[in-house]
């Protein structure tokens, strides 16, 4: 699984011009599904999600996750990430998962960060989403389990 660690003031999913979730500070976590992904793998990025140190300490250095934070969670499915853009013009999708493996593992991510964390947020899978953040820093780490 591939994780694109983005540290945010606020961020929210909308679907049909609906909001349908949002967090004030902390991460938007935007997730692609590979095809070889295992329980495993999704566990891994889970708690390297929960785990990452880049929120600032008192020292203003990155030593600080989302478990010492308390701050809040927003998953996004994002197949896009796992596309091979070595070549040509457009993107190749083939490693992106198929969706009923992408339903399936998005959702145990989400299942095992809800166990991590409390109030953990989430896009639709499948859905025409329109994702709004404002990114803090920037910081943006791509993370692959």
């Amino acid at each position: 699984m591939i994780g694109l660690l983005q540290r945010v003031t606020e961020a929210s999913v909308s679907v049909d011009g609906k909001v349908v979730a949002s967090i004030a500070a902390g991460l938007l976590v935007l997730a692609a599904v590979q095809p070889d992904d295992t329980e495993a793998t999704a566990k891994r990025l889970a708690e390297r999600i929960v785990g990452y140190r880049l929120f600032p300490d008192k020292a203003g250095k990155m030593n600080l996750s989302l478990a010492d934070t308390g701050f809040g969670l927003l998953l996004v499915p994002q197949f896009t990430l796992a596309a091979d853009t070595r070549k040509g013009m457009r993107a190749s999708f083939t490693g992106a998962a198929n969706p009923e493996l992408g339903r399936r593992y998005f959702a145990l991510l989400f299942k095992i960060c809800s166990e991590l964390l409390p109030g953990v947020q989430s896009g639709v899978f499948g859905a025409d989403m329109k994702v709004a953040l404002i990114n803090d820093g920037p910081v943006t780490f791509w993370i692959d389990s």
